[in-house]
C-alpha cells in the first residue's frame, strides 16, 4: 500500500501475523482431528499425564507424541503444567466424546479430507457461483454420505452435537405452548425435536428425514424418555412433508440449498399447515453489513456454496423465499446470548 508520498509502507508486524495465523488455521484444524482420533484427552482425562505415558496408551511414537502435546498446549487445548507432563484445559475437554457437551464429532467433520476437497476449489467455486463438490467426487454431498455409512454416521453426530446448544435454549426460547405437534423437517437423530418434547409434555412429535439420517434417532428419542410421543417418518421433503402436524419445525436445512429449493421446501410446509398453523426456521441471519466478529457465518456460507450448493441468508432474503411459498413473517427473534441462531416464524399469506 502506498501513502501519500507514492512510497511503499511496511507492513506491521501485527498484520503479518494475522495472515499467518489465518493461513495455518488448516493446520491447527488437522492437529485437533488427531488428538480426536488418538483419543489423547480421553488418555490424560483428568490427570496429569506425561508424553511418554500417553505415547504408550496411544501406541504411538514418544517424540512425536512430544511434539503434538506441545502443539495442543500452545492452542490451548492442553496446559504443560510441568516439562512434558500435560492436563486437560477445559476448551479440551470438549475432544473427549463422552463429554456431555463434546464437540469430537463436529472437529472430526470439519478436519475431515472428503469435506475439504472442494475447499480446495473454492476460486472455481467464485468463478462459476456453482458447487465444486460435485466435479471433486462425481456425486453431490448427500447422495456421496448415502453411499459411505461411516461418513454419515459422523456427520449425524456432528449435527447433533452443533445442535446441543440450541436444543438447549429453543424450549424456552418459543411459545410451543399453542401447538399440538411439532413436525421437525430434516431433524436428523431428534436432538432438537427430544429437547422441545421433553420441556413441553402436551406436545407430540414426528421425525421427518431420509433414512440414514434417521439411522441414529431411535437411540436419541429414548434416551430423551420421549420415543412414546415422537413418531419417525422417512421421506424426502422435496416431494412433501408429513400432514398433521400445526408447528412445521426446521433448523439449518434451508441453508443447505439454494433459493428455488428453499421455497419448494418452504411450499410443502405451507401446503400442510391447518389454520392457526406456523413454520418455524431456526437458522443464523447475514446482517446487512459486514460484521467481522460473525467470520464463521460468512465461512459457513462459502462451505454451503462450495459443498452442497445453499447459502447463508439475510432476513430480507429469508422473506423472500417465504414469500415465495406462500408465507409472511411474523416475527423474527434472536434464540439468545452466545448463539447465533434466529427463530424466524412464518404465517400463512393472506390476500
Amino acid at each position: 500500500m502506498a501513502d501519500t508520498n507514492g512510497e511503499t509502507q511496511r507492513a506491521s508486524a501485527e498484520d503479518r501475523g494475522r495472515v499467518v495465523q489465518l493461513v495455518v488455521g488448516s493446520l491447527a484444524a488437522q492437529t485437533l482431528r488427531a488428538a480426536v482420533r488418538l483419543r489423547v484427552v480421553e488418555i490424560i482425562g483428568d490427570k496429569e499425564r506425561h508424553a511418554a505415558e500417553v505415547a504408550a496408551e496411544a501406541g504411538t511414537q514418544p517424540g512425536a507424541t512430544t511434539r503434538l502435546l506441545r502443539a495442543l498446549a500452545a492452542l490451548g487445548i492442553l496446559q504443560e503444567r510441568a516439562p512434558d507432563s500435560y492436563a486437560v484445559t477445559p476448551a479440551g475437554s470438549l475432544l473427549d466424546p463422552g463429554h456431555p457437551d463434546s464437540l469430537a464429532a463436529l472437529v472430526g467433520i470439519f478436519a475431515e479430507p472428503v469435506m475439504l476437497r472442494a475447499w480446495e476449489h473454492l476460486d472455481e467455486g467464485v468463478r462459476t457461483g456453482g458447487t465444486t463438490f460435485a466435479s471433486v467426487f462425481g456425486r453431490d454431498f448427500f447422495p456421496y454420505l448415502k453411499e459411505h455409512p461411516e461418513l454419515s454416521a459422523l456427520f449425524n453426530e456432528a449435527m447433533s452435537q452443533s445442535t446441543s446448544a440450541t436444543a438447549a435454549q429453543l424450549p424456552h426460547a418459543y411459545d410451543f405452548g399453542r401447538f399440538t405437534t411439532v413436525a421437525d423437517i430434516g431433524g436428523g437423530d431428534g436432538t432438537l425435536l427430544s429437547s422441545v418434547l421433553r420441556e413441553h409434555p402436551g406436545l407430540s412429535g414426528v421425525l421427518y428425514d431420509t433414512e440414514e439420517g434417521l439411522a441414529q434417532a431411535p437411540g436419541t428419542l429414548r434416551r430423551h424418555g420421549v420415543e412414546d410421543r415422537c413418531s419417525l417418518e422417512v421421506g424426502d421433503f422435496f416431494r412433501s412433508v408429513p400432514g398433521g402436524a400445526d408447528l412445521y419445525l426446521i433448523k439449518s436445512i434451508l441453508h443447505d440449498w439454494n433459493d428455488d429449493q428453499a421455497v419448494t421446501i418452504l411450499g410443502h410446509c405451507r401446503a400442510a399447515l391447518p389454520p392457526g398453523g406456523r413454520v418455524l426456521i431456526v437458522e443464523p441471519l447475514l446482517p446487512d453489513a459486514v460484521a467481522p466478529e460473525l467470520a464463521g457465518l460468512y465461512l459457513s456460507d462459502l462451505n454451503m456454496l462450495l459443498n452442497v450448493g445453499g447459502r447463508e441468508r439475510t432476513r430480507d432474503e429469508f422473506a423472500e423465499v417465504c414469500d415465495r411459498a406462500g408465507l409472511t413473517v411474523t416475527s423474527v427473534t434472536p434464540l439468545g446470548e452466545g448463539n447465533t441462531f434466529c427463530l424466524i416464524e412464518a404465517a400463512p399469506a393472506t390476500g
